[in-house]
C-alpha cells in the first residue's frame, strides 16, 4: 500500500471535480484519504501499481467515469541502428536481466520531473520490494551513447560520480559514504563483482539497485528523450515494470522505441505492450460474485476498468500486474 499526492490544479485540466466524480474515486479501488485545495491524497493498493503515477491513475479513472473506456492502445516505434543493450555473462549470477526502452519527443517541467521521480520510488518500494526484485534507471538520452553494454567489474574498478555528489567515488566508497549506498549495499555484499550499465564511450551510467551516474543519469526540464532500464532477476516482472513506466511517459505526450536486447544465447525485444488474454466464463463469474450479469453487461463494465471484450475474451493491459 502507499499513499499517491497529485496536485489538484493537474487533475482538473483533464476532469472535472464534481462531487459527484469525487465520489467515483474511492469506488474505483482506490479510498481518497485526503482532497485539499491544492492536492488529492489517494492509497493505492500493492495490485494496483500501475495507479501510482498521476497519468496512470487519470488513464484509468476516464475510463472508469465512462470518459475513455476499453483498453488504451499506445503506439510502439521499431529499434533505430544502434538501440542495442548486450547483456553480458557475467552478471548471470548477480542481477541476471534487464529490460529497457526509449521514449522521445518528452516536454518535462517541475511537475512532470517530480511525478517521474516519485513513480520510480513508489515503484521501487512496492513491485520492486525496496530494489531487491526491480531496481530502476532513467537517463537523458543526450548524455549517452548506444549500444549499451550491462555487465560487471571489481569494485575497485568501478569509478564514476554518483548522483548528487561532487567527487568521483569507486564502487566501495559508494557503499560506504553515499546515502544510497548505505541504504541498498546490502544487495550487493556477497558478490565479488557489482552491475553496471556502461555505454558505447566506455562511461558507466549507473551501478544498479544503487545508483545512477551524475553526469548521465539526471533529468531536467532540458530532457527532450530518455533511455528507461529495469533490471532484477525476473524478466517478466522487469518487462512489466517498465510498461508502467513507458505508458506513463507516452500520456505526457512521448514516443515509445524497442530495444534490441542481446543475452548469451537469445535476443529480446522490449518493452512489448500487446495485451494479455484470458477467457472469462460468465457463468463462473456470476456463480463467484453472487450476481446474474448477462453477455452484455460484460462488454459494459469490463471497459470501465481499462479491458477490452470481446468473444468471451478480455484483453488485458500490458501494464497491469
Amino acid at each position: 500500500m502507499t499513499i499517491a499526492i497529485f496536485p489538484k490544479k493537474e487533475i482538473e485540466k483533464h476532469i472535472k471535480l464534481t462531487d459527484e466524480v469525487i465520489e467515483k474515486i474511492s469506488l474505483l479501488g482506490t479510498p481518497l484519504e485526503k482532497i485539499t485545495s491544492d492536492e488529492l491524497q489517494i492509497e493505492i493498493f500493492p495490485n494496483r501499481p500501475d495507479l501510482i503515477s498521476m497519468h496512470g491513475f487519470l488513464r484509468s479513472f476516464k475510463a472508469f467515469i465512462g470518459k475513455e473506456t476499453g483498453l488504451k492502445k499506445y503506439k510502439v516505434n521499431k529499434p533505430e541502428k544502434h538501440y542495442k543493450i548486450k547483456i553480458d555473462k557475467s552478471v548471470e549470477n548477480i542481477r541476471p536481466c534487464t529490460a529497457c526502452a526509449i521514449v522521445k519527443n518528452l516536454s518535462f517541467d517541475d511537475e512532470k520531473i517530480k511525478e517521474l521521480i516519485d513513480l520510480q520510488e513508489k515503484l521501487h518500494i512496492t513491485i520492486g520490494r525496496n530494489r531487491k526484485k526491480v531496481a530502476i534507471g532513467i537517463y537523458p538520452l543526450e548524455k549517452i551513447t548506444l549500444p549499451i553494454t550491462y555487465t560487471s567489474k571489481k569494485p575497485a574498478e568501478i569509478k564514476f560520480i554518483p548522483l548528487e555528489a561532487k567527487r568521483e567515488m569507486t564502487a566501495t566508497e559508494i557503499l560506504e559514504k553515499h546515502n544510497a549506498g548505505k541504504d541498498y549495499g546490502h544487495l550487493l555484499k556477497n558478490y565479488k563483482e557489482f552491475p553496471i550499465f556502461v555505454d558505447a564511450n566506455n562511461k558507466i551510467m549507473s551501478m544498479p539497485p544503487i545508483i545512477n551516474s551524475e553526469e548521465t543519469g539526471k533529468i531536467t526540464s532540458e530532457t527532450k528523450d530518455v533511455f528507461v532500464e529495469c533490471s532484477g532477476h525476473d524478466f517478466s516482472i522487469l518487462k512489466k515494470t517498465l510498461n508502467i513506466i513507458v505508458t506513463t511517459l507516452a500520456d505526457m505526450g512521448g514516443k515509445i522505441y524497442e530495444l534490441e536486447l542481446f543475452y548469451r544465447s537469445k535476443k529480446e525485444i522490449t518493452p512489448t505492450l500487446e495485451p494479455e488474454k484470458m477467457k472469462l466464463s460468465l457463468e463462473t463469474t456470476n456463480k463467484l460474485l453472487g450476481l446474474n450479469l448477462k453477455e452484455k453487461d460484460l462488454q459494459k463494465l469490463l471497459p470501465k476498468m481499462g479491458y477490452d471484450y470481446r468473444n468471451k475474451t478480455v484483453y488485458v493491459p500490458s501494464w497491469r500486474s
